[in-house]
């Protein structure tokens, strides 16, 4: 998004170190806990990069800490493959398109036994499908009247809720199309707001998408209910209906906030060589997901990804070493090595205690 994209521009042209406040007494601040320490008994999982046939594999959600949803080229590079990636390796094809229309996957949810995507190639708008996880029944296509559909690398880009499946499409005159199909088929629903909005936790929409400043607003689709969030002209905002994240610029590099909408809760997440590492705010309304730079990763190309966990006010390191960070709809995931050689690594946070 362009607000995420201005953003890591001016924390990666920064200087300084992270800033960490030591207890009374102590020469130097004391480390965070590691998630092994924090949480002992979360799920966890890790994912080869390879699929037995030597394609490259990438997931594109997780069902849980081992079992994923994902793309792979067939061996031969003639077709993307959308996979169920069991963990004793099997797989179940869910799709398979030729390469040679530029096809791709761009957006994948699964709730309540389904999984539901949108695909598509260079010269179609996207489609629609759905497949049941419980079954061996053939995926079907659900509408080929996506709109000009807008995914913006969020949990929300497709969202499953009330036995429908919503997205947003980018409307006449600059307005935002809320659409919606039941799973079953049948006729696309769709309403109009003006302005530029993405889906967030149903039912509400977060405006400010393409704005420098980020969003302003959110309204709860079903009561009408619009609520004005805490703006600072200052910083970069995201928004959720239960947590706002605000990113300014300070002399250290950057400063990362979390504020209720209503402008209560106000608390400081992290300061120095930081910066926002996935796009939806407040993980589970429980953590507040960033990175670290500087030091090592300058070199490595790789971050330290940490979590605030926002009812213990705690940081909590989960890998001192990461890349192709990704959240989705409770599942966190991540890579560790080097380019040609690494391992992904999945925590599902629905089993932190």
């Amino acid at each position: 998004m362009i607000r995420q994209t201005l953003l890591s521009l001016l924390v990666a042209t920064a200087a300084g170190g992270v800033l960490v406040l030591a207890p009374p007494g102590q020469g130097k601040p004391a480390a965070p806990l590691t998630a092994g320490v924090a949480w002992p008994q979360a799920q966890r999982g890790n994912v080869p990069a390879l699929l037995a046939d030597g394609s490259a594999y990438t997931p594109a959600w997780f069902l849980d800490a081992r079992t994923s949803i994902g793309t792979a080229l067939t061996r031969d590079g003639a077709y993307l493959r959308l996979l169920i990636r069991r963990p004793d390796g099997s797989l179940r094809q869910l799709r398979r398109l030729p390469t040679r229309a530029n096809p791709s996957f761009s957006a994948v949810t699964a709730d309540g036994g389904v999984v539901a995507w949108a695909e598509g190639d260079g010269d179609l708008r996207p489609q629609l499908w759905a497949a049941g996880l419980r079954d061996r029944r053939a995926p079907r296509r659900v509408t080929a009247d996506m709109g000009e559909a807008r995914f913006y690398q969020s949990e929300f880009d497709l969202v499953i809720a009330g036995g429908r499946v919503r997205w947003v499409a980018a409307g006449r005159y600059g307005t935002t199309e809320v659409r919606s199909i039941a799973l079953t088929g049948g006729a696309v629903e769709s309403t109009s707001e003006p302005g530029t909005w993405q889906l967030s936790a149903w039912p509400w929409l977060v405006d400010g998408v393409t704005s420098g400043s980020g969003a302003t607003t959110l309204k709860n689709l079903v009561t009408g209910q619009r609520q004005a969030v805490p703006g600072d002209p200052r910083a970069v905002t995201n928004c959720g209906p239960r947590w706002c994240r605000a990113v300014s610029l300070t002399e250290d590099g950057a400063l990362i906030r979390l504020i209720r909408p209503d402008g209560t809760g106000r608390r400081e997440v992290a300061a120095g060589s930081v910066e926002t590492i996935v796009a939806d705010v407040g993980a589970l309304d429980r953590l507040e997901l960033y990175a670290e730079t500087g030091g090592n990763a300058d070199y490595s190309g790789n971050v330290r990804l940490m979590a605030y966990d926002i009812a213990g006010k705690r940081t909590v390191q989960i890998s001192p070493d990461a890349a192709n960070v990704t959240y989705r709809g409770g599942m966190l995931w991540w890579s560790t090595g080097t380019q040609d050689l690494f391992l992904r690594h999945s925590l599902d946070l629905r089993t932190l205690r």
